[in-house]
Parts: C-alpha cells; structure tokens; sequence
C-alpha cells in the first residue's frame, strides 16, 4: 500500500474545511444593549449574595496585614517611626492606609454588588454587570455543558460557592459565565436546573457512584514530580523569609556550625535529603486538600460531577454529550508501582487553558492501574475497557531509531567536554568519561522504555494509542470524534518504512499522535479506524492476479 493524493474525480465539489465534530457558535458577549434585557418578569431577575462584601474585606485585610505587618517588625529600619514630637507619625499613616486600602475595596464592591444582576431565561442565562463599564453578557441554554461549583475556604465559612457556567467552547471568557458568589442553595439550584437532561437507559453502567477515594492511593503522592519542586521552594522560601528580616548571613552561618566537621559533599547530601523531605510532606498535604472526599458520580441525564477538596471545595460536572474518550496518565514515579491516574477527553478542555482550569478533566487521582481501567470502562459505559485492550507493537525500526536519539544526547556534550579539555584543562576530559559512564546506561534505559510504551490499536468504537516515557499516556479517542488525520514522514522515517500519524480531534489536547508506525500498517489502521475520511487520499495497490488478468 501506498499513499498520496488520488486525483480529484471529475465535477466533484472540493471539501470543505468544516471538522464533523466542531462546536457550535460561541456565545454572544458584547458590551452593546440587549434588545430584550428588560423584557419579561422583572422578579426573574437575581442578585449576587450580599455577603460578598464581606468577603472582599476580609481578603483586603488580609493584603493589608501582610503589607504592614513587615514594616512594623522593623523592615523599614526605623524610618517611619521617628523618635521626638512626630514620633508615632509613621504607624498613623501606615494604619490610616490599611484602613483607607479595606473600606475603599469594601466600597466598590458594594457598589459593583448593587451594579449587577444575572436571571436564567427558558433559552439563556444572562448577566449585567459593570460599575463604569457596563458589560451585558448571556449564554444559550441548548449550549450549556457545564456548571461547576468552588468555594475557598472564607466561602465555604459563609456557606458561599462560586459559579462557573460553561458552553464548552474555545472562545475563551466568551464562552463563559462566572457568578461570585451565590449562597450554596441558589448554586446547587442553578447546577441542577441548567444540566437536567432527560434520562437514557443503561443496561451496563447505571447512575451512581462510579469511584470513591482510597485513602491508600496517597502513598502514590510522594513520587510526583510535585515532592522535588516542592522541597526545593522550601529551601527558597528559608532563604527568602531569612533575607527580610536581615538573617540570612545568621541561616548560612548555623548551617554551616552544623556541618562543621564534615565534607562538602555530606553536607550537599544532607541538605538535598532534607529539601526532599520537606518536599514529600508538601506533596501529602497537597494530596489531601486536592483529593479529600473524592467522589466520582453519573448523575440521571448523563452527567458527570466529580466532588474534591479539604478547604477549597470543588464540584466539577461534564455532560456526557461532550465526552470523546479518556486518557489514562502514568507518569514515571508511580508506573512502576502500577499506578495511573484517568483525564477526560471532551471538548471545551484543552491544554492551552494552563493552569486555571486544569483540573476541569480529572477523573480520577493516581490510582492502581486496574481501578483506572475499570474506572475507565464506566465512564465511557463500555464492558470492555478501551484502555487495557492489547496493542499492536511497533516495528524494530522505532526501538533504532530512539537508540540513535540516545546515542546522540549523550555523544554530543562528551565530546564537547572532550574538546575543551584538550584546548584547556585535562580536567574536563576526565569529567565528560564520567558522563559518558554515568549517562550512556540511563539514556539506553529510557530509551528501550519509550519504544516498549509505543502502541496503538482498534477497541470497538474507539481508536486507542500509546506513547511516552516519563509521562506515558494511553489515550481511547472515539473513533466518530476524529474529524482528520496528518501524516507526517522524514527522509530517515521514509528510509526506514515509518510515519507518524496525528489524530486530529474538537475535544482534549486536539490532536492525538502515534509515533513511528509502520507505513503500510500506520495507513491501514488510519483508514479502517474512521472509514471514508483517508480513503480520497490512498492509492492501494491491486492484487497481482487481478492486475494479470486484467492484462
């Protein structure tokens, strides 16, 4: 099999560029008057809870605090704070600020509480709100594919939640409405009137509970990559907090009492082993207020909530309708312990909305790899689990080339170390045969790794594919949610027989890539896991007795 172009049949219209499996429309968000904004019951209209206020006030203090209390403890090296008749001018001022700081945001707040007003309509839900600017934004019901609810912990004291309304769209803030804060009740009413959908049978899945924290799975916690960036902003934070009070000398120079008659190398030992400590305590503490009260549900209509969190409450819900597949993430740490953790696939959640809303696709937290699959299985309310299907290996040319990749990391700064050290000291010399030593092993190691975790496979209606070493991630996309493929071969992929194939998707990252197939198999499986979308691009090859009779 061979594949290029085939040449477009005669009188055939060109293909549009229209994905089959786009959204729709974003939402209306203009800052123009509504021709309807006042139409219907003015009693349909609802305010945000009062207690807002109260609850800006609260944060400003808190800014507050942290602004003065520094000076007060002597930061300003006595320069507010004179001595003789304007003694005490200083703390006026400073206190008078804070107050100034406090009542003033208390104040536009009030006013900006007073400004807006939100109603959910029988087609939309809208929002005004501005105090110079008047924004009118609304939602199309129909569009609606999410309300999820939040609440810190200052919120949750006041029985408060933050509103999130989303369309699942990519047209960023257009396509959503935020409303904070509301009282609990008015949340829970409008997450329940704004996602009730009709119920559909299932005779394999049912509704309920689909998982529920183990407390066991928070030994998977200090094998994050979180434990080390964690121990190592602690470690900064000491020498940080020691450096405004002036104490920073005094830190190193305890330190250094303490290892006194002892190498450097101990020393740099000790001090790493305790920032990693340090880091696995913050690691375990961000899993229990991230993960505390998991639970993963299915509620009557086809939606989906997951409920976390110790002081910062979450309550995140998916429609079902906007489901493409899942993907199962195993990073290196807890693989080996057969762990993994589960992501949706659904559009409206892409990685290019970083770190807001990242947690908008967890499923599941690092869990056993049986729980994850089986988990898997009921979400996508399948009897076969996608996810744990046997996949198709990839050729030896693959596990070659990935060798060659590894080769060349560790060859290239060797020999850079080795030149210099014969232009300038023999020093450098013996350090790049260290390396050499000391890489080579662990560059081959993760490289047999990364080919052993290539794979791809059809699982019923769902094209399934693996790839990745320190972050390993097996995705099951549903085959009818792949609007195009990109097929992509370099001159050392074409003398090898490979290509790399990219699904491209609405939902989750937008495109999904197995790496290094082998061509005649990387085609076919294209062309069989959605039938019709590649076949205007193929040339198969005719069989050799149908092309001997023919001549």
């Amino acid at each position: 099999m061979t594949w290029e172009r085939a040449p477009k049949p005669e009188g055939e219209e060109p293909p549009t560029d229209a994905p089959r499996d786009a959204p729709g429309p974003a939402a209306d968000s203009t800052p123009r008057p509504h021709p309807t904004e006042d139409a219907g019951d003015p009693a349909d209209w609802r305010k945000l809870d009062q207690r807002g206020v109260l609850v800006t006030a609260a944060v400003l203090s808190s800014v507050a605090a942290g602004i003065c209390l520094p000076v007060l403890l002597g930061l300003s090296s006595g320069a507010w704070f004179g001595a003789g008749p304007r003694r005490g001018t200083g703390l006026v001022v400073l206190l008078g600020a804070a107050v100034l700081l406090v009542v003033g945001g208390a104040a536009v707040e009030h006013l900006n509480w007073r400004r807006t007003r939100y109603r959910v309509g029988a087609e939309r839900v809208e929002l005004h709100t501005g105090v110079l600017w008047v924004t009118r934004r609304s939602l199309a019901r129909e569009r609606i594919r999410s309300v999820d609810l939040s609440a810190n912990p200052l919120l949750r004291i006041l029985d408060l939640v933050k509103v999130r309304i989303g369309t699942g769209e990519r047209s960023g803030g257009e396509s959503t409405l935020e409303l904070s804060p509301v009282s609990k009740a008015e949340g829970e009413r409008l997450r329940t009137e704004l996602l009730g959908r009709p119920s559909r049978p299932d005779t394999v899945h049912g509704d309920g509970v689909l998982a529920a924290v183990d407390p066991a799975w928070i030994r998977y916690a200090p094998l994050s990559v979180l434990a080390p960036v964690l121990g190592g902003a602690a470690a900064g934070a000491v020498m940080q907090v020691s450096e405004w009070f002036g104490a920073q000398g005094e830190v190193i120079e305890w330190v250094g009492d303490r290892f006194e008659e002892t190498s450097i190398a101990v020393m740099v030992v000790v001090l790493v082993l305790a920032a990693l400590m340090a880091g696995v305590v913050g690691a375990l503490g961000v899993w229990v207020e991230v993960w505390w009260a998991y639970r993963l549900e299915r509620e009557p209509g086809g939606t989906l909530r997951v409920r976390r969190g110790l002081f910062t409450a979450r309550s995140v819900s998916m429609e079902e309708r906007r489901l493409r597949g899942v993907e199962l993430i195993e990073p290196f740490g807890i693989r080996f312990l057969g762990a993994a953790r589960l992501d949706a696939v659904a559009t409206g959640i892409s990685h290019d909305d970083g770190d807001k809303h990242a947690d908008l696709k967890s499923l599941l937290p690092p869990a056993p790899r049986e729980i994850a699959d089986t988990v898997a299985g009921r979400v996508l309310r399948e009897v076969r689990t996608p996810t744990s299907a046997a996949l198709t290996p990839h050729p030896r040319a693959a596990r070659a080339r990935r060798l060659r990749w590894a080769l060349a990391a560790v060859a290239l700064p060797a020999a850079v170390l080795a030149v210099l050290g014969a232009w300038l000291t023999p020093v450098l010399a013996y350090l790049a045969a260290g390396y050499v030593v000391v890489a080579l092993p662990v560059a081959v190691f993760f490289a047999l790794d990364a080919y052993r975790s290539l794979g791809h496979t059809l699982s019923g209606d769902y094209l399934v594919a693996r790839s990745g070493t320190a972050r390993r991630a097996t995705v099951a996309l549903q085959r009818g949610g792949v609007i195009g493929w990109a097929i992509q071969q370099s001159l050392f992929q074409r003398r090898a027989g490979l290509l790399t194939l990219t699904a491209t998707t609405a939902a989750g990252s937008g495109a999904y890539t197995i790496h290094d197939a082998a061509q005649d198999e990387g085609l076919a499986f294209a062309a069989d896991a959605v039938p019709g979308l590649l076949e205007p691009f193929l040339v198969r090859d005719e069989p050799a007795e149908e092309g001997a009779a023919a001549g």
